[in-house]
């Protein structure tokens, strides 16, 4: 994976926490996990414009922002292996295994557990 130098104004996990606010009454079940969409600015840190309309639809990270009682555990240990997957990790999935949905104004998708790929600790490592 390589990291794609962006022009971030602010850290995006704070901009995506900042943008879709309290979300404490959003229980998600089981091992339904909700992340929020990561969108890339529309500029590179060299000034490179880019067209991100496409992003809505193809972008492949997603920030945790809830996850149910039991995603990411499991009773013989082979998907996770044990990993610690929290609220605030960046994970990368396929766009199509997520369900859309927009809360508070932010795109936001729906995935179980097992759909996600990996985590990476910055959202610009894949695309």
């Amino acid at each position: 994976m390589s990291k794609i130098a962006m022009l971030h104004e602010a850290d995006p996990a704070d901009t995506l926490r900042k943008e879709i606010g309290d979300i404490s009454d959003i229980e998600m079940f089981n091992t339904q996990v909700l992340v929020g969409v990561y969108i890339r600015p529309e500029k590179t840190r060299g000034g490179i414009l880019l067209d991100t309309k496409e992003d809505r639809f193809q972008s492949k990270v997603g920030l945790v922002l809830a996850k149910g009682h039991s995603a990411f555990e499991e009773s013989d240990g082979k998907w996770f292996d044990g990993k610690d997957i929290n609220v605030g990790d960046w994970l990368f999935f396929r766009p199509s295994d997520g369900w859309n949905l927009t809360i508070n104004g932010v795109l936001c998708r729906i995935l179980d557990d097992v759909s996600f790929r990996g985590r990476i600790t910055h959202p610009d490592q894949v695309w």
